[in-house]
C-alpha cells in the first residue's frame, strides 16, 4: 500500500466527532461545562470590543484598515472618533485606506489630560457611534470607567492593543 492511499484512508474530517449528534463522547464535554461569573462583571460589557495586533506596522495597519473603513462608512448619524491613533495613521493613510474622512474625528489629549480621560469624555458625550482607542494594558478599573462612559453616551468603544512600534 502506498503512502498516499494510507493517508487518505485514515484521514477523518477534523470536526466530524464534535458535530456528530450520535457521538456519546461529546456529551460529557457539554455537561461538565460550568460557567463562572466574576463579581465585577458589568452589565454594559458588550459596549467594549478589543482587537489585539502584533507584527510589522504595515501589516497591522492593513488588518485594521477594513474595520475602520466599515465603521466610517456606516449609516450613522454620529462620528467615528479615533483617540490618539499611532503616528503611522496620518491623514494621508486614512485617505489611502479608503476611510470616509468626513465622518471621522481624530483627537489627541492636551496638557495633563491622558488618552484614557479623553476616551472617557468622548464616550460620555455621545457624539460618536464608536470611539477607537489604542491601549496596550486595560486594567479592570480603567475598563470599568470606559464602560460607564460608553453607557452614559450610548457609544461603542473599540480598543486596539498592539505590539508593533508606534
Amino acid at each position: 500500500m502506498n503512502r498516499q492511499t494510507s493517508f487518505n484512508t485514515l484521514q477523518m474530517p477534523p470536526f466530524e466527532p464534535l458535530l456528530s449528534a450520535g457521538n456519546s463522547a461529546v456529551a460529557p464535554l457539554f455537561t461538565e461545562v460550568k460557567y463562572k461569573f466574576k463579581p465585577d462583571i458589568n452589565l454594559y460589557d458588550g459596549l467594549i470590543s478589543e482587537i489585539s495586533l502584533s507584527g510589522q506596522t504595515q501589516q497591522c495597519l492593513q488588518l485594521i484598515a477594513p474595520v475602520l473603513r466599515e465603521l466610517s462608512e456606516g449609516q450613522h448619524d454620529r462620528w467615528l472618533t479615533l483617540i490618539s491613533p499611532p503616528k503611522h495613521m496620518t491623514a494621508q493613510w486614512l485617505r489611502d485606506a479608503g476611510l470616509n474622512r468626513e465622518r471621522i474625528l481624530v483627537l489627541r489629549p492636551r496638557g495633563l489630560q491622558s488618552s484614557q480621560e479623553l476616551a472617557c469624555e468622548a464616550l460620555r458625550l455621545g457624539c460618536s457611534h464608536t470611539v477607537v482607542c489604542w491601549f496596550n494594558q486595560l486594567p479592570s478599573a480603567a475598563r470599568n470607567r470606559l464602560l460607564h462612559a460608553a453607557h452614559a453616551g450610548s457609544t461603542q468603544c473599540l480598543n486596539i492593543s498592539y505590539t508593533f512600534p508606534i
